[in-house]
């Protein structure tokens, strides 16, 4: 029978060594607020003051007043060019990023219905070629929008009466520091709860505590529930920074139920505990673990959760494995949950393949001691 008193008192045990080493406090509780600044403040995917060079062969009022939507904005910084060809030397010694174009013939085209504008993009960084293009788009469908106000001419990217008009759901303000906190929340819970477990038990299997421990009448199941219980009180607590900073930082909206947040959270926190606890009593070295921990856990939880692409984009090789981490499942849920709201399927199925994890890990961590003591 599992005793509560030796639980209890190997909690206690594991709380002072928390507090007597320091390391796992740092890595537990520091950690996240270095990663929540340096991803809330220091990365960002939107592009801002994109130095652009204007060639104005057009002078004419009409003319000036279509790059107003690139003057005074924080998206575009722009410079003269006396012609394209200077335009095009500023671009090859890349100094700026795009070139636009208006024509001498632009007030005559206009006055005729259609007044192409020729933009030139610097490709070697396709996202951000990608987006320049777009926000050049977006300033002059203003201008046009402010002509079709005025009863002017229209002007459009394509000729024609239909056009398209953007809504976006769910991040108004189609920023990415909304697409990146959720990703970070679940890298930290990931670092908290596989990768620091894996470290402090593989240590204690090094130092021969472990082997110690269990020639007393202490049963490895207890000693595995006294590993948990200390390092989940340290992932909630990162869990709490997290969602504080992006709650009152970063002004992110909590559109879905706290409640169910924080149940997902636990249920990924406790298979995150347990992956760290498998890996750890299969590996008993602390370099090993390390390094597989880094290979299994936190490097899938970067490039195989969405965390920064579509999984919808991934050759199918690489889906399956992505919809095998239990770091995809708390992405998706996550994401939903602070932006769009509750989905109750969604957090059904995901919340059950969490909970599967969870047991799955720690079953097989309790075998593994159980064979390597037998």
């Amino acid at each position: 029978m599992i005793s509560p008193v030796r639980i209890r008192a190997l909690v206690r045990k594991e709380i002072r060594q928390i507090l007597r080493d320091g390391s796992s406090l740092l890595i537990g509780l520091l950690l996240p607020a270095v990663l929540i600044f340096i991803f809330g403040y220091g990365i960002s995917l939107d592009l801002k003051e994109v130095p652009i060079a204007i060639v104005m062969e057009d002078s004419s009022p009409m003319a000036r007043d279509a790059l107003a939507g690139f003057r005074g904005t924080g998206y575009f910084s722009p410079r003269q060019a006396d012609s394209m060809h200077e335009a095009e030397e500023l671009m090859r010694r890349r100094e700026v990023d795009a070139i636009l174009r208006i024509r001498n013939d632009f007030s005559a085209n206009l006055a005729a219905g259609s007044a192409p504008v020729q933009l030139v993009v610097h490709g070697i960084d396709s996202t951000s070629a990608s987006l320049a293009q777009s926000y050049a788009a977006a300033a002059l469908g203003e201008w046009a929008s402010r002509l079709e106000d005025r009863g002017s001419v229209p002007v459009r990217e394509h000729s024609g009466s239909v056009y398209i008009e953007q809504r976006i759901w769910f991040n108004a303000a189609n920023s990415s520091t909304w697409y990146l906190v959720p990703g970070l929340i679940v890298i930290i819970i990931t670092i908290v709860g596989a990768f620091l477990t894996s470290l402090v038990m593989a240590r204690e299997w090094e130092r021969g505590t472990l082997e110690a421990l269990f020639a007393s009448p202490v049963r490895p199941l207890e000693v595995l529930l006294a590993k948990i219980i200390p390092y989940f009180g340290i992932g909630m607590a990162g869990l709490g920074l997290c969602l504080l900073a992006a709650r009152f930082l970063f002004s992110l909206p909590f559109e879905g139920s706290f409640r169910l947040l924080l149940v997902s959270s636990m249920l990924y926190l406790l298979a995150a505990l347990g992956m760290g606890l498998l890996i750890s009593s299969l590996t008993r070295s602390q370099f090993l673990a390390g390094q597989i921990t880094i290979l299994v856990s936190f490097l899938p939880a970067v490039l195989l959760s969405g965390f920064l692409f579509d999984l919808r984009n991934v050759p199918p090789a690489v889906r399956v494995i992505g919809h095998l981490l239990p770091s995809t499942y708390y992405m998706e849920l996550l994401k939903t949950l602070l932006l769009a709201g509750d989905n109750l399927p969604l957090a059904a199925r995901n919340c059950g393949v969490l909970a599967l994890d969870a047991v799955l890990f720690f079953l097989g961590a309790l075998r593994a001691t159980r064979k390597r003591l037998g």
